[in-house]
């Protein structure tokens, strides 16, 4: 058995069946919901509720469906197991996927200090994986350690439908119109699991009018949307998005063709077919087409066309928003797609395509920049996507958001890795914010405890009063009139004011392009393709979907 094999086994064996409760039970452990009596298990001073459902299971005639409330209960369950990981291919970067998947796959995990007192207020995390990936089985997201050291918060976090079973539409297909909730299925989902927080999450100490959303990429932009959602609105009263923004959406054109790929690969021809597929069977065919799953769709009854909109208007401004993204994100593809040189070999081919996009003026104002950063071209490409994908549609959004009396923080995390070429790379302070320092997927080892320390007390400190300053971090709020204030998230954690303007002058023009990881019709015929032998001979290998995948594994 090879390593990884014995990885994804030892994760399957963590997989169990939260079965009813007969006789007596351990009442401090037991928390008494409208669906339910959950008990949890201690792990020291904190209490761990784990595979809590909070709809009902999408499955049978509720496939492709929007999520329903589940049913009231007065039964006794075990709250001992992770809720099934949604289908999705299996990953190495994404640990979720070695655990057991399945088509019933919403649920939530709850940790709190019982004994620290009532009516705390509420972090609820959704997780990343570019909206086709990722769970709640991954031990990155575990809370244990935030809740251990920070026993005036109740942390939870949300399972959601992913990728083919979460993200997909059916405008185009025979009988599509009676699912007209497919293309932003996970987003509904997270919007019921934040409604039974509201509801429940007394029962676990929390404050069910002091819920804090918060994620990280795919996760980041999903509570980047909430906001804007009239259907969520009233559910939280502040957001932490961790490198992720409104501009991780697609239109429904760049939608379109995963639903071609979906028919052509199921041999469906309409609805029905759909229906009838077995969950191996859609296991199979996401197999072949996960690489290509949708974002979140615009323009339609959910997510407005132009989803920064909502902030420009004031229409977000009761909430409290903290924003911020990482120095180096583009540097977790190296990993993804196995190493520096199909990194080097893949990040020009899809600069030049987007190339192709732009007015002339506008392709000349991203040629300029990349020949001016003075570095070897890839890392000057890569800085372009850092700007264009990240750390510039936060700054919209969140000018958006100050301009019309909202009250916005801002960070730039700039403490790399350990881990050769990837710096501070997209989800490098995932541990440092759950306080798993052990995971060091990301990291790499040499992490700075002291850095975990300081994070973990803003995002709790933020959650229980709207400001992540604390008595050891004085943290300015966001605006233009004061030159932007950022804090810089490093060894020693400092506030600057207009980082990187040059950068942001220079490409902020490019943002109506909404440039995002939509790849599926990439085109081979770019200058760097037609040069190089080797990358013509990767393409022809059928290996390019891979190397052009690097916006699309978190």
């Amino acid at each position: 058995m090879t390593s990884r094999e014995e990885k994804i086994a030892a994760f399957r064996a963590l997989y169990g069946e939260n079965r009813p409760v007969s006789g007596d039970y351990d009442r401090s452990l037991a928390a008494k919901c409208a669906n339910g009596t959950f008990v949890g298990k201690k792990r020291g001073s904190v209490t761990v509720w784990r595979g809590i459902p909070y709809a009902r299971a999408p499955v049978g005639e509720l496939r492709w469906k929007a999520p329903l409330p589940p049913e009231d209960n007065s039964g006794v369950y075990e709250a001992y197991y992770n809720g099934k990981t949604p289908i999705q291919t299996i990953l190495d970067s994404e640990r979720a996927s070695y655990y057991p998947q399945g088509e019933d796959c919403l649920y939530l995990n709850v940790w709190s200090n019982t004994s620290a007192g009532e009516n705390k207020p509420v972090m609820v995390f959704f997780h990343g994986g570019s909206y086709g990936w990722g769970g709640t089985a991954d031990p990155l997201y575990d809370g244990l350690n935030l809740v251990k050291a920070h026993p005036d918060v109740v942390l939870v976090t949300v399972g959601y439908r992913t990728g083919l079973m979460g993200f997909v539409d059916f405008s185009s297909v025979r009988g599509g119109e009676e699912f007209p909730d497919a293309p932003n299925l996970g987003i509904l989902d997270e919007i019921e699991a934040l409604r039974w927080v509201r509801k429940n999450i007394p029962a676990f100490g929390g404050d069910g009018e002091l819920v804090t959303i918060f994620g990280e990429s795919a996760g980041g932009g999903s509570v980047s949307l909430l906001p804007v959602i009239p259907e969520a609105r009233g559910l939280f009263r502040r957001v932490i998005a961790q490198s992720g923004s409104v501009a991780l959406t697609f239109s429904r054109k760049e939608c379109g063709e995963f639903t071609r790929r979906l028919m052509r690969e199921s041999g469906a021809e309409d609805m029905a077919d759909l229906l009838r597929l077995s969950e191996s069977e859609l296991g199979a065919i996401n197999e072949k087409i996960n690489d290509f799953n949708n974002f979140p769709q615009r323009g339609g009854a959910l997510i407005p066309l132009d989803p920064y909109a909502p902030y420009m208007d004031g229409e977000t401004a009761g909430i409290d928003l903290l924003i911020g993204t990482n120095a180096d994100e583009m540097n977790y593809w190296i990993g993804e797609l196995g190493g520096i040189v199909p990194f080097k070999l893949g990040m020009p081919v899809k600069f030049e395509n987007d190339l192709m996009l732009f007015s002339p003026e506008d392709k000349k104002r991203a040629e300029s920049f990349i020949k001016s950063r003075g570095t070897r071209k890839i890392w000057a490409i890569a800085e372009f996507y850092n700007e264009l994908i990240f750390r510039l549609p936060a700054i919209r959004q969140a000018e958006g958001h100050a301009a019309n009396g909202g009250r916005v923080y801002m960070y730039y995390w700039t403490k790399p890795s350990s881990i050769p070429f990837r710096r501070a790379c997209h989800a490098v302070e995932l541990a440092y914010v759950f306080g798993n320092l052990g995971e060091t997927i990301y990291t790499g080892e040499g992490v700075d405890e002291s850095l975990s320390e300081t994070a973990m007390a803003a995002w709790v400190q933020f959650a229980k009063t709207g400001d992540p300053g604390t008595p050891a971090l004085s943290w300015e709020p966001y605006s233009v009139s004061a030159h932007r204030p950022t804090m810089v998230l490093s060894s020693s954690p400092h506030t600057e004011r207009e980082p990187l303007e040059e950068q942001r002058r220079a490409l902020e023009p490019l943002l109506s392009y909404k440039i995002n990881g939509s790849y599926a019709s990439v085109s081979y015929n770019v200058p760097s393709v037609r040069k190089g032998a080797a990358i013509a001979a990767l393409a022809a290998a059928g290996l390019a979907a891979a190397v052009f995948g690097f916006f699309k594994k978190k």
